[in-house]
């Protein structure tokens, strides 16, 4: 197996810039993994390929304006992403986990001013939140540890939500619409994300509704996504690939809906690569089964080989060439269906990526 095996040539024009209007009217391309056989339908379609008793679950995470963009004492640029909040270096908050850039220039020691409105800010404009780099992170091209001090008597939160911007991925690159779009409809109030569970995204008020009043089931897990999520397996061989580590939450009311789904005979639905990784992460070997899992953290790596205990369906999104994301659909499915389901789909012309179409596999 190599990484070239799950790399495939995307059209720029396919990459989507917007999201569908309404959510629910995007395309959906159904696999069947039994066959392979492929349909092409709508997302409000998915109903008719759920029974009463199956389970959905999502992932409920929110996304973090995380995108801070300061500058230097000496008036330089420097743009902050943040990812992961350091609780266990700052029990206050302060300090947290961030890719930098530009990366050289924001060496230990580096102070980063950032103002509310930031670059458009007049020069008057009071500064309200002061980054100073503590660290760098090992093992992580930019990475850096930022001590983060709001400014003004604001709390560190308020600070953020002034200066920062939703972080949409770099491949998105036009959009000037609601920020709101890249969330999902049943998010959490709390912000902890640096991405959105993008299969997420075509959800909303009324096919849930529809759902429900059906009997399907419904279950939230918390996955907080990190912008890792986009980078690239740069490696050859994808087993040398160090995957990211993501803070997780399996409650026990999603064990019991499982085990009560299972028992039943019916299917564990997961609305994206997240809550795949929530559920098989929260698999116990030793105990049988599913078990709960509060604020704990994984590094799965699911690739062809690896095996699903919990998951019995799929709802994704297109992913980008060459991701990990590829190789967990592709253990999900087989490598060869995914390819040729992703070829169909260019050749259908379907809008890729995180405001792109879906694809349900079962």
């Amino acid at each position: 197996m190599r990484t070239d095996d799950f790399d495939y040539d995307l059209p720029e024009e396919l990459i989507a810039q917007a999201p569908a209007e309404p959510r629910d009217s995007c395309r959906l391309l159904v696999l069947h993994r039994e066959d392979g056989t492929i349909e092409h339908r709508r997302f409000t379609d998915v109903e008719q390929y759920l029974e009463p008793g199956d389970l959905l679950v999502v992932n409920r995470t929110r996304v973090l304006p995380a995108r801070l963009v300061g500058r230097k004492p000496t008036g330089a640029v420097c743009e902050t992403l943040l990812l992961r909040r350091r609780e266990d270096l700052d029990a206050l908050g302060g300090m947290w986990e961030c890719l930098v850039h530009p990366g050289k220039r924001l060496k230990q020691g580096a102070v980063v001013e950032y103002r509310a409105g930031g670059l458009h800010a007049p020069q008057n404009a009071p500064v309200v939140l002061v980054g100073e780099v503590v660290d760098f992170v090992e093992g992580s091209r930019g990475g850096r540890l930022v001590r983060f001090v709001p400014q003004g008597g604001r709390t560190l939160d308020e600070a953020i939500h002034d200066v920062g911007n939703v972080p949409l991925p770099p491949y998105i690159t036009d959009y000037k619409g609601d920020p709101e779009k890249y969330q999902t409809v049943y998010a959490m109030q709390e912000e902890h994300s640096a991405a959105a569970p993008t299969a997420g995204l075509h959800f909303t008020p009324g096919l849930m509704e529809r759902l429900r009043n059906k009997g399907i089931c419904w279950a939230e897990v918390e996955l907080e996504v990190g912008i890792d999520t986009f980078r690239l397996i740069e490696e050859d061989d994808p087993t040398k690939h160090v995957i990211h580590t993501e803070r997780y939450h399996v409650g026990q009311d999603v064990v019991d809906a499982v085990a009560e789904a299972h028992a039943s005979g019916h299917r564990v639905i997961a609305v994206g690569t997240t809550s795949v990784r929530s559920l098989e992460s929260a698999w116990d070997a030793h105990a049988g089964g599913l078990v709960p899992r509060e604020n704990a953290t994984t590094n799965l790596f699911l690739m062809p080989g690896s095996e699903f205990h919990v998951v019995d369906a799929m709802i994704t999104n297109f992913h980008v060439p060459r991701s990990t994301l590829m190789m967990l659909v592709s253990a999900f499915a087989t490598r060869e269906q995914i390819m040729d389901a992703y070829a169909e789909a260019i050749r259908e012309r379907y809008r890729m990526l995180s405001f792109g179409d879906a694809m349900l596999i079962v």
